[in-house]
């Protein structure tokens, strides 16, 4: 009796132990739980910004600096949503090359946010959950890391957690999306110029001590908690850990991500060899997973703000391709009613998952003509590390 008291006691805590780890390892992903699945149909509208327009720029003939922005979760019904509730107009009409990207992973016909952000970051098939490596387990370089061998500044900013899955693939290589502390260890001794995002915690407070932002301070790296101290950093590497876990929904946290990619920029853009920056709206995949109409409305208006910044930047340049394309689609989005005039957008879903559906692919810039009709995600990468290679 005793034996099977002590069993029964030594089974509830290994129950408790590893509910105490999931839910320190899982947290972050909560917003996928299926309970926080709400179907909020309607965006009332009253959210809008201004668009410019560029019209007949005559480019360089070749990119000096190459801009990708990645809309986590962004198909067209969500690019539509957004056009619909800013009266009709993005900034991302600017884009008059447009393709589609194919987004399989190596082991599914729906691929997950680390598995297609692989591709789209190292040109190779992977398995879904993997982060910078090919089916094998084998790294492959990525087109950032192709970049700064090519003595070009590099950034990657995001408003979900710096070491997650979609910049986790420009910045480390691990078997598992969810290697989240590894992860950061890997951001720690990178290269990178600038990483922008959440995941303080894993910076900070992790199992095996270390403090890892202490190490940054060391290597000389700034080390700033919120956006007004990164615009005060006007030169050297940076890291911004603006939350302790994900970043909060737009417009909670401001214009942090449009500031932060216009900031970005120009700590980038002085160097002679030129600039590689990564940049993800990633919350358009929460809303999706949510069925949150008003959700990924806002997020796609944010995300137009930043490309926004990129274009206003590439503009004045003439030398910037800017790329604006999606890891996977979520929800299986369609736009069912709106109006131009209030912004109002009416939307259902088809379930709170990843769709296998194509996603639509912008260049802006010299080259941008090498980027239109039907693609697999991996000839995004192997053409941007032939502009890097000056492969042309």
């Amino acid at each position: 009796m005793k034996r099977t008291c002590m069993t029964i006691i030594n089974k509830a805590a290994l129950v408790i132990f590893l509910s105490i780890l999931f839910a320190k390892g899982y947290a972050q992903e909560e917003y996928k739980d299926p309970k926080n699945r709400s179907f909020v149909e309607t965006f009332e509208g009253g959210l809008f910004h201004e668009v410019v327009k560029y019209p007949n720029i005559k480019f360089k003939k070749h990119p000096k600096n190459i801009i990708l922005l990645i809309g986590d979760g962004m198909g067209i019904s969500q690019v539509f949503a957004g056009m619909t509730a800013n009266k009709g107009q993005l900034n991302l009409e600017n884009f008059k090359h447009c393709g589609y990207s194919r987004t399989q992973s190596a082991d599914n016909y729906v691929t997950d946010s680390a598995a297609g952000g692989t591709a789209l970051a190292c040109g190779v098939k992977t398995n879904n959950g993997a982060v910078g490596v090919d089916e094998r387990g084998v790294p492959v370089e990525n087109i950032r890391e192709r970049a700064a061998s090519k003595g070009m500044k590099t950034g990657v900013v995001t408003s979900a957690l710096v070491n997650h899955a979609t910049p986790a693939v420009f910045l480390a290589h691990r078997a598992n999306r969810n290697m989240y502390e590894e992860i950061a260890l890997d951001i720690v001794n990178s290269n990178v110029d600038v990483a922008i995002g959440g995941g303080r915690t894993h910076f900070e407070n992790r199992k095996d001590g270390l403090n890892l932002s202490d190490s940054l301070a060391h290597k000389g790296v700034k080390v700033t908690y919120n956006i007004d101290q990164f615009e005060a950093v006007n030169q050297g590497r940076v890291v911004g850990l603006f939350a302790n876990m994900h970043v909060e929904h737009y417009p909670e946290r401001g214009h942090m991500l449009p500031r932060a990619t216009a900031h970005a920029i120009n700590l980038l853009k002085e160097d002679k060899d030129g600039f590689f920056l990564m940049v993800e709206a990633s919350k358009i995949d929460a809303g999706g997973h949510q069925n949150k109409t008003p959700f990924i409305t806002k997020e796609m208006l944010d995300f137009d703000q930043v490309i926004g910044a990129a274009l206003e930047f590439a503009a004045k340049e003439k030398n910037t391709l800017v790329i604006v394309t999606a890891d996977h689609e979520t929800g299986g989005m369609c736009n069912t009613d709106g109006n131009f005039e209030t912004g109002e957008v009416k939307a259902q879903y088809v379930y709170g998952k990843h769709t296998g559906d194509p996603v639509p692919v912008f260049a802006f810039g010299p080259k941008a003509e090498w980027f239109t009709g039907f693609m697999e995600n991996t000839d995004i990468a192997e053409m941007l590390k032939a502009l890097i290679n000056k492969n042309y």
